[in-house]
């Protein structure tokens, strides 16, 4: 008989909230694939069946297939829709848990060269959907987010020509009125400073593994982003 391999687990948001647990090891057999490392956990953590509508994941760090086979010793994260160093010059990435200051962002970026900053920060409002929200929490996968974040960047200079853009974001607890994420981009002309700002912003909420959390009436929940959904905290907890 084949012996186990042991493959370690990372889960986010509300599957981290569904599991009790951010990560865990789970044994299945040789040749198992993700989806069988997903199906280990579920029988693990019962509250996780039929949690994985939308989720997307990643092997090793690496955007991955359902499909693709796993070996001993990987790592795998199950990663929820999301709510956002080395690597092109030009490219400026910060994840913190401190404040965030635009100013510092567009002093980062422009140069005697550009002619156009453009600055978008996302701030944390009183209110979603008719819903008060008295405060927000981000939560990020480092290991990822910030890699993302880079290629986001990048790729935002490749397709506008744009010379330089920051993308900053924050995790933990904000408050009202707080910064939550800080783009700024520069370019010679106003046009390709706008194009990069708007794209960076974009995706990095589409496509970055940062997730938020409204608390608020009735609640606290997780909030996907991209469809505006909200997801229910399990029962006991808030």
């Amino acid at each position: 008989m084949a012996v186990a391999i042991s493959v370690k687990v990372l889960l986010f948001a509300r599957l981290r909230e569904l599991a009790a647990a951010r990560s865990l090891e789970v044994a299945v057999p040789p040749g198992a694939t993700v989806r069988d490392v997903w199906d280990s956990a579920v029988t693990r953590h019962e509250r996780l069946r039929g949690a994985d509508a939308g989720v997307r994941v990643a092997l090793n760090e690496e955007y991955s297939s359902w499909d693709d086979a796993v070996h001993a010793g990987d790592s795998v994260a199950f990663i929820p829709p999301v709510a956002g160093g080395s690597g092109r010059p030009g490219v400026h990435v910060l994840l913190t848990a401190d404040p965030l200051d635009p100013s510092a962002a567009e002093a980062l970026v422009r140069t005697d060269a550009d002619g156009g900053v453009c600055t978008f920060t996302g701030v944390v409002r009183n209110h979603a959907e008719g819903r008060a929200v008295e405060r927000l929490e981000y939560e990020a996968y480092p290991e990822m987010a910030e890699p993302q974040m880079r290629r986001v960047g990048e790729e935002a200079l490749r397709r506008t020509g744009a010379t330089a853009v920051a993308l900053w974001h924050r995790t933990g607890r904000l408050e009202i009125g707080e910064a939550s994420v800080v783009v700024s981009a520069s370019a010679p002309h106003r046009a390709e400073a706008f194009e990069a700002c708007r794209y960076a912003i974009d995706t990095l909420k589409a496509e970055v593994p940062i997730w938020k959390k409204e608390h608020g009436d009735g609640g606290a929940v997780w909030v996907d982003e991209t469809t505006r959904t909200h997801s229910a905290p399990p029962p006991g907890v808030s």
